[in-house]
């Protein structure tokens, strides 16, 4: 994330929480998030000299107004302005960082060989909330390479329980004691 980003989030960020738009602003912006990556191109043409800084300003306007706050517009408007437009992903990146801040909310990633059921979703996440003592949103990622097991990344950690982990371990080991 560069520190453009970080500067612009952050400060997206504080405005919404000053305003008590917070809770919107990260609903909002994440959808806005999502649009935007399903469609590179219209991050092209907000990014292209060619077009007329009003006249992207209106796309802008016309694209978003009545479904996302003036707020959120006029913060598009600005990064479309000063070149920014491909830095709005680590923007609301940034303001989700401070959001889970102030939230008390963590990311889990856990990765697995194959998809995890329900019950044992709900019984991890159960775990996760209970050993950091904060609301954890998981990100599921399948692996097959992993064999078995899953892997869990959360708040700086990592908790291997994998059967390639394992497998790796041993094989170290028996290394170990060939030397």
């Amino acid at each position: 994330m560069t520190k453009e980003a970080r500067l612009y989030g952050s400060s997206l960020y504080e405005l919404a929480s000053d305003e008590g738009l917070s809770d919107e602003l990260m609903q909002q912006a994440a959808q806005v998030r999502e649009i935007f990556s399903e469609n590179p191109d219209y991050i092209s043409l907000l990014q292209e000299p060619a077009v007329d800084l009003k006249e992207r300003a209106g796309l802008i306007d016309e694209a978003l107004r009545g479904q996302v706050h003036p707020y959120l517009i006029n913060f598009i408007k600005l990064l479309c302005e000063k070149g920014y437009m491909r830095e709005f992903g680590d923007c609301v990146e940034a303001f989700e960082e401070h959001y889970y801040a102030d939230h008390n909310i963590t990311r889990a990633y856990v990765t697995s060989a194959v998809a995890l059921s329900e019950a044992q979703e709900a019984a991890l996440l159960s775990k996760l909330e209970k050993t950091s003592g904060k609301k954890v949103i998981m990100i599921k990622k399948v692996d097959p390479k992993l064999l078995g097991g899953i892997r869990v990344e959360m708040d700086g950690k990592a908790l291997d329980g994998t059967l390639s982990s394992r497998i790796s371990g041993i094989a170290r080991s028996l290394k170990e004691l060939t030397l």
